[in-house]
């Protein structure tokens, strides 16, 4: 038999509105879940830092946006994910997931109320293209609602930090202090009218997310001017590799890492974001509940996601072994690297409930070498809370 060898071209990597601005900052790029992404300008840890004491800038065009409309757009949203979408007012946004009906994860996502018949979710990169898929399988049949891939209409910029609320306020006509924690409004940004200036982000510090057309010149403009605005502070921009380390000093789950198809809600720690006893009845039936309900009646699940904090010298990462006291092989980490500013080697592993309390002293598998860790409360770390006065919503996202 002949053996024939594929010749066929990779698909090119997929770029955001803002791939020759990262380039003109001379960022190194990756292939990030196939796009062309910035991991890194001028170093990890300085991009971290300049996050966690004053302010950064991300681009994070490449997360997908679904758009539900239409008279049962909250019932077609109480299915697919598994918080109460009933409880939020216009202007709100909350964490939730879709699942599997085994209770695991299709994906972690950002619902926003936009209005009474309207939600958008905002899903991982790299499972974009599967999650739009299951929500039209999930959902789409359903009438009264429409779905809408809004993923390449926006550029989505993160604007983070103790200081981000100054940079973007010189830049906007929006009452910034007025909005709460996961709390939004529309408003002028850089001269563009009904911009989505969200209170979000996954760096675990303060800031915005913003939704401006994804056109090339506009997002240039926009990315040159909020780094106009933020350098009296020290602003740079910040790649995937910061996002990282500071989305895992704040123990925010990664899909891939923390949360997948072979992981469920309870064992992922994320069970106060999943509403098994909604009221009214209707709304009770999300995709998954039968499977959680099942897990929670049995007594819970048999293993769970735990902080760690490396107590001899080296570097918990991904994938390496965890041991019990006694040398038992017990679980591996998911995600593990130094805390620029914490200085000290962290990570997160899926270890059985014997060994999740607090300090619980297990072993690591660093090069051939067991060195001790010991289990700490999540997450790392936890900034400073502020308490902004009531929400403002102005207009519709058109």
């Amino acid at each position: 038999m002949t053996d024939i060898t594929s010749t066929a071209t990779p698909a090119p990597l997929r770029r955001t509105a803002l791939h020759t601005t990262h380039h003109g900052h001379k960022a190194r790029m990756v292939d990030f879940g196939g796009w062309d992404m910035p991991v890194q300008y001028s170093g990890l840890i300085e991009e971290h830092m300049a996050v966690r004491t004053a302010v950064g800038i991300f681009d994070v065009s490449h997360m997908g946006d679904i758009q539900l409309r239409g008279p049962n757009s909250l019932n077609a949203v109480q299915k697919l994910l598994m918080n109460d979408a009933s409880k939020l007012q216009i202007g709100q946004a909350h964490y939730s997931a879709m699942l599997y009906p085994n209770g695991t994860f299709v994906d972690d996502v950002i619902l926003h109320k936009l209005g009474e018949n309207d939600y958008l979710i905002v899903i991982n990169a790299g499972t974009r293209e599967k999650d739009i898929q299951w929500v039209r399988k999930a959902i789409g049949s359903m009438s009264g609602v429409h779905v809408t891939d809004v993923s390449d209409y926006y550029t989505q910029i993160a604007i983070q930090g103790p200081k981000a609320e100054t940079t973007l306020q010189k830049l906007t006509n929006a009452d910034l202090k007025s909005i709460k924690n996961y709390w939004f409004t529309w408003g002028k940004v850089c001269g563009i009218h009904n911009v989505l200036i969200a209170r979000t982000g996954y760096t675990g510090e303060d800031g915005f997310e913003i939704y401006i057309p994804a056109d090339e010149p506009t997002s240039a403009r926009v990315w040159s001017e909020v780094l106009a605005a933020g350098a009296e502070f020290g602003i740079i921009p910040c790649g995937l590799g910061a996002r990282n380390t500071l989305r895992l000093e704040s123990a925010m789950a990664l899909y891939g890492h923390e949360i997948s198809d072979t992981l469920n809600v309870f064992e992922a720690n994320l069970g106060r974001y999943c509403k098994l006893g909604r009221e009214p009845e209707q709304f009770a039936d999300f995709i998954g509940r039968d499977a959680l309900l099942a897990v929670q009646q049995s007594g819970g699940p048999a293993k769970r996601l735990v902080g760690l904090e490396m107590i001899d010298r080296g570097i918990g990462r991904d994938g390496y072994p965890v041991f019990a006291p006694d040398g038992a092989l017990i679980g591996e980490i998911t995600s593990g690297s130094p805390a620029p500013f914490l200085k000290k080697n962290i990570a997160l592993a899926y270890v059985p409930i014997a060994y999740t309390a607090p300090g619980t002293e297990l072993g690591v598998e660093i090069r051939g070498q067991k060195v001790k860790a010991q289990v700490v409360p999540t997450p790392f770390y936890k900034r400073p809370r502020s308490a902004p006065s009531a929400p403002i919503v102005t207009a519709p996202l058109s």
